[in-house]
């Protein structure tokens, strides 16, 4: 009983722990934590009327009305991303609880990448209350509704969708707006004037539309304004001098608007510039504008921009400086040196005409610095920066054309000339055809030069604005199914946020076709926001403009689909250079930010005249064929120089060659000379030399002549036997006998000289005589009278004696003959053979001789050799000249 008893205080024991730990917690808990559980009232009926409406005429159709729209869960709200960025999936209503009378009221819509396919729902204007109504990246059509300018939004946005026709005036009544963005739709017109009224907006974005016109002065009204972003637009006329209004202005976007130049000078009023992006404009240039008061600038882009001069020092101070982009202007001057210089992590001079050396600061930058020189002026003197992955030097130094890279491709030389080089383009090898396509998989860069292979590089230049950059920005993947043949060319593709560049090297000179490979496989071509985007870009083959504002969706109709273009060009210094080009047109946020530029699937580069490629056998019967050709070439070119050195000529007979030649002789036959010699009779011999015998002979009219005979043994040919007659029939002096002729018969060869030896020998020993007795002057022609030098005549005569001395060792040597002709040395007296002069009297008969000769008349002497010569041979030339060979 007891224990039954003491049960119920048990469990009231129990039951107070239990309130006690309910009140622990409550009193522990914060207060919002208490409050949460409060379930809030739903809005008004008429509210969640109209959300109904909303519902059908967005096409939404996954709100649960079951629920409350106010409690923030299940289909009416979206969590908010852990990572902190923005999501593009958001599907949130947002109810406003704080009002005196307990009611809840809808103040946000925020609709966001929900591909809702319907129309901007007028039922809006319903949600008396509503501030923010975000409906961007949708598939949402027709126009702003009228009703909407009742309401007191604050924040609209209806970017990214399908919304065609002017812009309507009447949102300017929207007083209240803070934030309008337009962006990413298809608005045409003009910016309406009544934007003016917008007096509280501060961002107004109305990029990526094809507005016209001009820009509306009255938006120098919109004071409060902090953003502006007007790119991608068909504007007309200069960019509106109004900037002087929008002191508050912190970032200003005109990329490619239509605008034209020169920048406006107001632009140095807009201090509070965080930002400024200015790209493409045509027309008049400008020199640099005055940012030198923008001290809190983060990110500066003028492209394009027909700006000259060179770039101001404190642009290079601007310590908050993270992105620099001056490329494509015509800058010159030098980099400066300066040590407190920009820390900007993303820098771009590209396509200037800057000079001078690249400053030591740019080479220490790692690898979380971008820099881009290419296409400049610079001179060669930092070796070191060549070949590195985060600073590009394609083309950037001087050397009047400049049409190859840097000393990056000092280390790939050319091995041959290549006719054809295909790549496929962000992808792997692949063979279409029977074409091998290389593959081409390298991440790329947003400053990249790093030359690999041998015929073809890459230049990649630009970053992708407004996203996070990752390792994979520069190739494009394909998102479904490829319905084209040969897919492998187009499931990757090689994208570049500004120039991209292929250049060819090794190619053989000569015409080309180069076939340029597109697929549009990143915008999508259904009914979702993601088929609104528009790539467009230009196509630049060997610098030549071959695609403006290229788009290859609307080329193809569609996406997926292989386009194909082709190109005749000429190589020329073995190079080709294909660069895809952006020019700030088509959109930048469809399907995601970052979504634009240039994009190319394929390049093939081929030559008009390509080799053909021969197969095995070809090959073997090329190389069969070109020996037997260079063995035949050979030996033509062996007897071509045998035939023309005579080798193959037939050869003259000597009585051919001599009769050819202007001897100034007669010839005889060989009986003539046998008869004269009587048959060569050894006791007519009267000498003999090294080449033959010479026998004395004696004419049929009684002349006496010397005949040297060429002997069988004797080592002089046919070559010395004419050299030897044409220099005794050149010898012509009035006190030398000349050659009468010779006979050439067979293998016979004579010399035919008038008393030849004979008369030389006599002369030699009347000298002797005339030496001995002192008449030396008697051997001078007495024809010269007084024209010499008696004593050199008398010296000239001894020294002739020593130098015929019978002995040899009495004979003087050469230097002591000079010594004596030029009177340096003596001439000592000669010793004679006293039997010498024991026939002295037969010189006297043999002078008497000469002297009676020498009285005639030279024709007459001619005549009568002549005639006696004719009659004993047919084969006779005269000469009127005397003359003798030694022998």
């Amino acid at each position: 009983m007891g224990g039954a008893a003491n049960c119920p205080s048990v469990m009231n024991i129990l039951f107070g722990y239990i309130i006690l730990t309910v009140f622990l917690v409550l009193v522990c808990m914060e207060p919002n934590q208490v409050e949460a559980r409060v379930e809030p009232p739903y809005p008004p009926d008429y509210e969640l009327k109209a959300l109904h409406e909303i519902a059908a005429e967005l096409g939404k159709k996954d709100w649960n009305f079951s629920e409350n729209p106010c409690n923030n869960k299940s289909s009416w709200f979206t969590p908010p991303p852990t990572h902190g960025s923005q999501a593009i999936n958001n599907s949130t209503v947002t109810c406003n609880c704080s009002f005196t009378n307990g009611e809840c009221h809808i103040e946000v819509i925020y609709l966001a990448g929900q591909d809702l396919d319907g129309v901007l729902p007028p039922s809006l204007s319903k949600l008396l209350y509503i501030k923010t109504v975000i409906l961007h990246r949708n598939y949402l059509k027709g126009i702003i509704p009228r009703e909407w300018a009742a309401l007191k939004l604050e924040t609209l946005s209806v970017a990214m969708n399908h919304i065609t026709g002017p812009i309507p005036g009447y949102l300017g009544n929207i007083t209240t707006l803070k934030y309008l963005s337009l962006e990413n739709n298809q608005f045409s017109g003009t910016i309406p004037p009544e934007f003016g009224r917008l007096v509280n907006l501060e961002n107004l974005t109305l990029n990526a539309n094809y507005l016209t016109g001009k820009f509306p002065l009255s938006l120098a009204n919109l004071s409060n304004l902090k953003e502006l972003r007007i790119s991608s637009n068909n504007f007309t006329g200069k960019i509106p001098d109004i900037f002087r209004s929008w002191k508050q202005l912190e970032k200003l976007e005109i990329q490619a608007s239509g605008f034209e130049g020169p920048i406006p000078s107001s632009l140095a009023l807009l201090h509070n510039l965080v930002e400024l992006r200015i790209s493409d404009l045509p027309g008049e240039g400008s020199k640099f504008p005055n940012l030198k008061n923008m001290k809190n600038m983060y990110r500066l882009m003028l492209r394009s921009c027909n700006i000259s001069g060179t770039i101001p020092d404190y642009i290079w101070e601007l310590s908050g400086l993270q992105i620099l982009d001056l490329s494509f202007n015509k800058l010159e001057g030098n980099i400066s040196d300066s040590e407190s210089l920009t820390k900007a992590q993303y820098m771009y001079l590209t396509k200037n005409s800057l000079a001078g050396h690249i400053p030591e600061w740019m080479s220490i930058r790692d690898s979380r610095y971008q820099i881009d020189l290419s296409y400049n002026n610079f001179s060669e003197s930092h070796q070191s920066l060549s070949c590195r992955e985060n600073l590009n030097l394609f083309q950037s130094f001087s050397g009047g054309k400049n049409l190859g890279p840097d000393n990056c491709l000092k280390s790939l030389p050319c091995s041959k000339d290549w006719y054809s080089v295909n790549i496929n383009c962000g992808g792997g090898a692949t063979t279409i055809n029977g074409v091998n396509y290389e593959a081409d998989e390298d991440l790329g860069g947003r400053a990249k030069y790093v030359p690999l292979k041998e015929t073809w590089e890459t230049s990649s230049t630009g970053l992708f604005w407004d996203t996070t950059p990752t390792s994979m920005d520069f190739i494009a993947r394909n998102v479904s199914v490829l319905r084209t043949n040969n897919s492998e060319l187009y499931t990757r593709a090689r994208l570049s946020p500004l120039s991209l560049t292929y250049y060819f090297r090794c190619l053989a000179n000569g015409n080309y076709t180069v076939t340029l490979h597109f697929a549009e496989i990143v915008i999508r071509d259904n009914r979702s926001y993601q088929s609104l985007g528009r790539r467009i870009f230009d196509v630049y083959v060997q610098e030549k403009l071959e695609l403006k504002d290229f788009n290859i969706k609307n080329e193809e109709k569609g996406v997926d689909k292989a386009a194909i273009r082709k190109f005749k060009t000429v190589v020329r210094n073995k190079t080709l250079t294909i660069r895809f080009h952006w020019a700030g047109k088509g959109t930048t946020a469809i399907p995601r930010r970052g979504t634009y530029g240039p994009l190319i699937s394929a390049i093939s580069v081929d030559s008009d005249h390509r080799p053909r490629v021969l197969n095995a056998w070809e090959k073997n019967l090329k190389v069969v064929v070109g020996a037997v050709v260079s063995v035949l070439c050979l030996v033509l070119v062996i007897l071509g120089i045998l035939w023309w050195k005579g080798y193959f000529q037939p050869k003259p007979s000597r009585e051919q060659v001599l009769r050819g030649l202007d001897l100034q002789t007669g010839f005889f036959t060989f009986i003539q000379m046998k008869a004269a010699t009587n048959n060569f009779d050894p006791a007519n011999k009267i000498g003999e030399g090294g080449f033959g015998a010479v026998y004395k002979g004696v004419l049929l009219d009684g002349t006496i002549i010397a005949i040297k005979k060429l002997s069988s043994k004797s080592r002089q040919g046919d070559r010395e036997f004419l050299n030897e007659l044409g220099m005794i029939s050149g010898l012509q002096h009035p006190n030398v006998v000349r050659l009468y002729g010779c006979c050439v018969e067979g293998t016979q060869l004579l010399l035919d000289m008038n008393t030849w030896k004979i008369i030389a020998l006599h002369m030699l020993y009347s000298a002797l005589v005339l030496q001995q007795k002192g008449n030396l002057m008697e051997l001078v022609d007495p024809r010269l009278v007084t024209e010499f030098n008696e004593e050199e005549a008398i010296r000239m005569a001894k020294v002739a004696l020593l130098c015929t001395n019978s002995s040899p060792a009495l004979r003087p040597t050469m230097s002591e003959v000079v010594n004596m002709l030029e009177g340096r040395a003596l001439v000592p007296k000669l010793i004679m053979d006293p039997s010498i002069f024991a026939d002295e009297s037969r010189f006297g008969a043999l002078k008497d001789q000469f002297n009676q000769m020498q009285s005639r008349k030279g024709s007459e002497i001619t005549t009568i050799t002549q005639s006696s010569i004719y009659s004993s041979s047919t084969a006779w030339s005269g000469s009127s000249s005397t003359s003798v060979q030694h022998p």
